[in-house]
């Protein structure tokens, strides 16, 4: 498959549903303007680069004996907050420690340690999402120290170009922490680039004078969280595929590592797999020590456990537990057993068949492309005709999406037997009712060529 066919397939669905379906999508803004009210409006819009940057530092509890996360650097201050609204963002930057920290107050001063970066995902009361990320590293001085962490709190979602942030922030902290404040505070009023757009951020350094950082975000906005290399390092094709094939019936799954970088980068490939449909349950990509009880929940979930945590998954029930550590002795710990039939086998040789052409690709964008392009088509064989069953009475009237209609129409029984039971999936579900809600009549799949108009449409029906 093309890349101009990738790329139909890929607007089939957003045109169809009038946004993409990911719910950190951040279109361009404009210029940067300096009067106040604007940049509060791209403040409370999340066109900001990013909300904070703090450091959060390990310090000896009172008792001497163990450490506990502290923030001891923020930027920006947050002053004239509402006593509510201080409080709430209290609660966040509380939070966000634990997740710096994981592995909770058992710390001994190092001499030596790797860097990290790795992210997570904050969810709100009301459903928004906040992504932090976080490196971690040994300040600097002499003789043995806990290891620091730099953290960024952000609306958008781009792990690739925070830890290219992130390396500037790093080589500024060398030097003083006071070089860091005016990088940020150029960065944060630097306008969030459109996908496939640069933005570059002018910043002087001692010693080395002005300099320009560049940052470049991908192209497909959908995969610019993703690295699916990572997670194609730690599992097989065919493993993959298991993973999948639970993740798109929405059941427990739990990753197991020792790394923070690779259960984050992990957990956030597999939600990619399932676009254009977004994961709608509990997702944590790296569950901190004193939240390792919700592992007992016994609805649906995305979670990422530090191994040395193992033993306290104790609920193995309907549940799919994924060792990527490299020393494994097998990779499904726990599963149901069912995971291998769960996809039409046709279909199944065809992502395998897909899979293939990463040996071509070269890693990051293109590689990225390869997978989704894989799952995607796997959408599109087995859902991609149901526009066709979302009948409307009228002109502007909401549609009703004939499920039973649709699921009849595909002649394949396995294919069939499948689409059955995802259709029942929340993710389907919400998936549907945004195509209800929109009004008129959509005649199978639009795409659009580069000027915006509907030059045709394609029908894909299962095979």
């Amino acid at each position: 498959m093309g890349a101009q066919t990738w790329k139909k397939l890929s607007q089939s669905f957003n045109n169809l549903t009038g946004k993409v379906k990911d719910p950190e999508h951040i279109e361009q803004l404009g210029p940067l303007v300096a009067d106040e009210k604007s940049r509060q409006h791209r403040y409370v819009s999340g066109q900001y680069f990013f909300e904070y940057l703090v450091v959060v530092s390990l310090k000896k509890t009172k008792d001497g004996n163990n450490y506990e996360p502290q923030i001891t650097y923020q930027f920006p201050k947050r002053d004239g907050m509402a006593k509510f609204q201080r409080e709430e963002e209290e609660k966040t930057l509380k939070a966000l420690t634990l997740f710096c920290f994981p592995e909770g107050i058992n710390w001994a001063p190092l001499t030596e340690y790797r860097s990290e970066t790795f992210s997570f995902v904050l969810t709100e009361i009301d459903g928004s999402r906040r992504n932090g990320y976080c490196r971690r590293l040994l300040p600097g001085g002499k003789g043995a120290r806990p290891p620091e962490a730099y953290c960024i709190i952000s609306t958008l979602a781009c792990f690739g170009l925070f830890s290219k942030i992130f390396d500037e922030v790093e080589k500024r902290r060398q030097i003083s922490m006071a070089m860091i404040y005016p990088f940020m505070q150029k960065l944060r009023e630097a306008p969030f680039p459109a996908p496939g757009n640069t933005v570059e951020i002018k910043s002087f350094i001692p010693e080395s004078g002005t300099e320009i950082i560049s940052l470049t975000r991908p192209l497909d906005s959908w995969l610019e969280h993703v690295n699916f290399a990572t997670l194609f390092n730690c599992l097989t094709d065919n493993e993959v595929l298991l993973v999948f094939a639970a993740a798109v019936l929405e059941r427990r799954i739990i990753f197991i590592a020792d790394e923070l970088g690779t259960l984050s980068q992990v957990i956030h490939a597999v939600a990619a797999l399932l676009y254009p449909f977004t994961w709608q349950h509990t997702f944590i990509s790296i569950v901190p020590k004193i939240l390792i009880d919700v592992v007992m929940a016994p609805t649906p979930y995305l979670l990422g456990v530090q191994k040395h945590l193992l033993d306290q998954v104790t609920d193995q029930n309907d549940l799919l537990l994924v060792d990527l550590s490299e020393d494994k002795k097998e990779t499904f710990i726990v599963s149901i057993g069912d995971e291998s039939s769960i996809l039409p086998p046709k279909l199944q040789n065809e992502i395998l068949e897909a899979l293939t052409n990463r040996e071509k690709a070269s890693m990051g964008e293109e590689l990225n492309r390869v997978v989704s392009e894989a799952f995607l088509h796997f959408f599109v064989k087995t859902v991609g005709h149901y526009a066709s069953f979302v009948k409307y009475s009228g002109t502007g009237e909401r549609g009703v999406f004939e499920e039973r209609s649709f699921y009849k129409a595909i002649e394949s029984k396995t294919t069939r037997h499948f689409v059955k039971k995802f259709i029942k999936t929340q993710m389907f579900d919400l998936f549907i009712q945004e195509v209800e809600q929109q009004p008129g009549s959509q005649q199978g799949i639009k795409v659009r060529n580069n000027t915006g108009s509907d030059t045709e449409v394609v029908k894909y029906y299962c095979t």
